[in-house]
């Protein structure tokens, strides 16, 4: 694969862009499914299952973006979230939290804060070639949740104060 990103770069990211996009879909997927055992879990599901359909569109066809049915939605699931993450980081400022991962609202700010990134990310990304900016971000955020996810998992006295519906869903 070398050859071919040498050769036609803008070709290259649009693939790696492409894949980010499958994989973070994948992500929101998975965020969607452990929310099953949450006392509000159809706020989290839709919460994480419209990140993971709109990415999964950009997956498959990148210029879905600048469609108005994505946009609409992906601004509409934005605004939301935005207010939303305002109020949990407000009251979280507010309790003086800082283990935010021991949290219930950390856990829930940091995943819907993660949302409004990979969407802002995404918006207008179909206009033109993606630019390496655009998919070195790309690849980092999408790094981060399956390691930090991978990194609570394995280590089991992290979550040891976690809710039940917390450690049941995987």
């Amino acid at each position: 694969m070398g050859e071919v990103c040498q050769a036609d770069t803008k070709s290259c990211l649009s693939v790696i862009w492409k894949v980010c996009n499958v994989f973070m879909s994948l992500f929101f997927a998975l965020a969607t499914y452990v929310q099953v055992n949450d006392p509000d879990a159809g706020l989290w599901m839709v919460g994480y299952g419209v990140p993971a359909v709109l990415s999964a569109f950009i997956g498959m066809k990148a210029r879905v973006t600048e469609t108005l049915p994505w946009r609409r939605v992906a601004d509409l699931h934005l605004m939301v979230s935005s207010a939303v993450v305002a109020m949990l980081g407000w009251r979280l400022y507010e309790e003086r939290v800082t283990e935010i991962f021991q949290q219930e609202e950390g856990r829930e700010f940091s995943g819907l804060m993660l949302t409004v990134i990979w969407l802002l990310l995404c918006r207008h990304s179909g206009r033109a070639p993606v630019g390496m900016l655009r998919v070195s971000t790309a690849v980092a955020i999408t790094v981060f949740p399956f390691v930090s996810w991978l990194y609570y998992y394995v280590n089991k006295e992290l979550r040891s104060n976690w809710p039940s519906h917390c450690k049941t869903a995987i």
